[in-house]
């Protein structure tokens, strides 16, 4: 993972995303996903940019398929944002990085 993005598993979600305070940024993508690897660098630099304010993560829904499936994920890649530990919105598909950005902007008040 690049620096500043947690990798999130089926191991840490309880303690790093539903157990923590705060706003958190999950990407849920897959290897094979070409729209996903095109909105990595953006997930990177937002990681870079809000480094202290918001926790951004990503989420390997191959790996990790019964958290997917927990929050309904039809589509990759799909961003989820929550706060203190419930899910406050999503993202489908592969968006600029302004639309990323005013949503975390409007989150974090």
């Amino acid at each position: 993972m690049a620096e500043g993005v947690v990798e999130f598993t089926t191991n840490n979600w309880e303690n790093e995303v539903i157990k923590s305070k705060g706003l958190i940024m999950v990407d849920f993508w897959a290897a094979w996903c070409g729209p996903c690897k095109m909105l990595a660098p953006t997930i990177e630099e937002l990681a870079k940019e809000y480094a202290g304010k918001v926790q951004v993560g990503k989420l390997n829904t191959d790996e990790n398929s019964e958290i997917a499936s927990r929050y309904k994920i039809m589509g990759i890649p799909t961003v989820i944002f929550f706060k203190d530990g419930k899910e406050i919105d999503k993202v489908v598909g592969a968006v600029p990085k302004s639309q990323l950005k005013n949503k975390l902007d409007t989150y974090l008040g």
